[in-house]
């Protein structure tokens, strides 16, 4: 649908810089601090504090990309937006494609966190071997759709009951993990886990380990939360100045708190749980057990609780979120016009809602546990990020006299340096995440040029849209082929005993492709008269929308 036709309704801008803030803090601190941080110690051992760390260096250098964008062209469903603006239809297409999948999978993943802690007191819940969570039963699925009922629920009464309910939520979802950090930090007694020579001392797998970890075990996927101000950047009071600040906020203090949380979590773990190593390491419900074995019962009643508190609260922003990935997509000409009509009552996109409902219980299906789908969010959600680097440098190039109220210094060294850490984290997702990924990819892009060529669409595809989308199509190739004759460390599946290419020169290989691709990409956008109309458009949200 082209720029300029009508729309029904429009967002609301209610949200102050602490109800942003909290978007983002909101989707930082859910699932991932109940399960990641048992999962990185699997992956990592003591080392996985580091995991934590490098994880939240990428995610910060993405993140201050996205601080400059969401002030700069503040947007509902931003990430779909600005690939559009920087490269046309078909890189916007795949982009958006690409973040319905990563997005519209987040409630889906939380609600199945909520049944899976819970599975270990309500034996009705899932299916267990040894103590670890392996498959889901019948009535999971019916708590789950439930669940995600409730977000839908929540969500449709407007973005102002939304930013109440999740700021409240929030605010207690952080008072537990720092609870749990105080109360654990004092009173547990294994420090001598970070150095257990019979666990392998402090790294038992290497520095493979630490970066696995960071891709698989939910570290990227708790981070990448802060995209919440981005999406919503649109419906702030003052979007220009709040959206920035939010974005870095809530990345801050959750890196923060999830350090913290490794940090105890490894002192806390009994001695007789790593009789077998860290990889071996199995319980459904982590922190809680911990307690338990601590003998804090009191801790553990209200880890359980706020078990179910966590992930409702993250699933709840993600079900906030994906309908304005929608709105984007269907502005940018995607979606029909129906995914673009936005109630007059409570400022709602109400039919990218029920999409977003039925979409979210579909991921519930394929993916019976937390961590079978984390690997593949994470994956989704870094690719579609990682063009934001690349929108940045083309806008500074093309639309450099533009209204910038945040402006990122050192943005031609941090801008190609987010791209890379972006490609290495989607390689330490190895083979079995990607080629699911690309495949989901390539029917995405078929569908839409079939339904382009149908709708008369498809001149909209021209020799110029493909010469500015040629290189992330090149990158999406090129990544799988990385992450199939790579390490074996990380997947790779050339060879069954080391890949072709050897650790640590597949690192090396990563990187100096993607500075490539970064350098290509950037010379494949261009201005256009979308963005400047985008520009005018957001210099009039300069006008707050109402007093603070």
């Amino acid at each position: 649908m082209q720029t300029g036709q009508r729309q029904t309704g429009r967002l609301r801008r209610e949200m102050s810089y602490l109800d942003l803030s909290f978007a983002g803090l909101g989707a930082i601190i859910g699932s991932g601090w109940l399960f990641a941080v048992l999962y990185a110690a699997q992956t990592a051992g003591p080392a996985a504090i580091i995991s934590w760390v490098l994880g939240g260096i990428a995610c910060l250098f993405i993140a201050l990309v996205y601080a400059e964008l969401s002030g700069f062209l503040p947007e509902a469903g931003g990430a779909t937006r600005y690939p559009q603006y920087s490269h046309g239809p078909l890189v916007g297409f795949i982009v958006s494609w690409a973040a319905f999948i990563a997005y519209a999978s987040v409630p889906a993943i939380e609600a199945e966190a909520v049944v899976q802690y819970a599975s270990h007191y309500i034996k009705g819940f899932g299916s267990t071997v040894n103590g670890a969570f392996t498959g889901k039963q019948p009535i999971d699925y019916i708590v789950e759709a439930l669940l995600l009922v409730l977000f839908f629920v929540i969500n449709i009464y407007g973005v102002k009951l939304y930013a109440k309910v999740n700021s409240f939520i929030t605010f207690l979802k952080f008072l537990t993990p720092t609870l749990t950090i105080l109360v654990i930090l004092f009173v547990a007694k294994n420090w001598s886990n970070y150095s257990a020579p019979a666990t392998h001392g402090f790294a038992p797998y290497g520095t493979a380990g630490v970066l696995v970890a960071v891709s698989t075990a939910g570290i990227v996927f708790s981070f990448l939360g802060f995209r919440q101000a981005v999406e919503m950047a649109a419906e702030a009071k003052h979007p220009q100045r709040d959206a920035p600040r939010a974005i870095i906020t809530a990345l801050v203090v959750g890196m923060i708190v999830y350090v913290l949380l490794q940090v105890v979590f490894i002192a806390a773990i009994p001695k007789n749980e790593l009789a077998h190593g860290w990889a071996s390491l199995s319980l459904t419900s982590p922190f809680a057990q911990v307690a338990s074995a601590l003998g804090l019962g009191w801790l553990a009643t209200i880890l359980y609780a706020d078990a179910v508190l966590s992930p409702s609260g993250t699933g709840l922003v993600y079900f906030a979120s994906t309908p304005r990935v929608i709105l984007g997509s269907a502005r940018n000409g995607y979606l029909g016009q129906v995914w673009r009509k936005i109630s007059d009552k409570t400022g709602i996109p109400m039919y990218a809602m029920v999409t977003t409902l039925i979409a979210s219980a579909i991921f519930l299906l394929p993916f019976p546990t937390w961590q079978s789908l984390v690997g593949v969010i994470s994956s989704a959600t870094v690719f579609t990020y990682i063009m934001g680097p690349v929108s940045l440098a083309v806008f500074r190039r093309h639309h450099d006299s533009a209204h910038r109220p945040y402006r990122l210094g050192g943005a031609s060294v941090i801008s190609p340096v987010a791209y890379v850490m972006g490609a290495l984290i989607i390689y330490f997702s190895g083979w079995e995440t990607v080629w699911k990924l690309t495949v989901g990819y390539a029917i995405g892009i078929i569908v839409y040029l079939i339904v382009s060529a149908a709708r008369g669409d498809l001149a909209k595809i021209n020799a110029k849209a493909w010469k500015q989308g040629i290189w992330l199509i090149a990158f999406i190739a090129v990544s799988l082929l990385e992450t199939y004759f790579g390490s074996k460390r990380f997947g790779g599946q050339y060879n069954h005993l080391h890949g072709l290419i050897h650790y640590p020169w597949d690192l090396v290989v990563v990187i100096v492709v993607a500075i490539g691709f970064y350098y290509w990409g950037v010379a494949s956008g261009s201005g256009s008269q979308e963005t400047e109309d985008a520009i005018e458009r957001a210099s009039q949200l300069e006008r707050p929308a109402s007093a603070d």
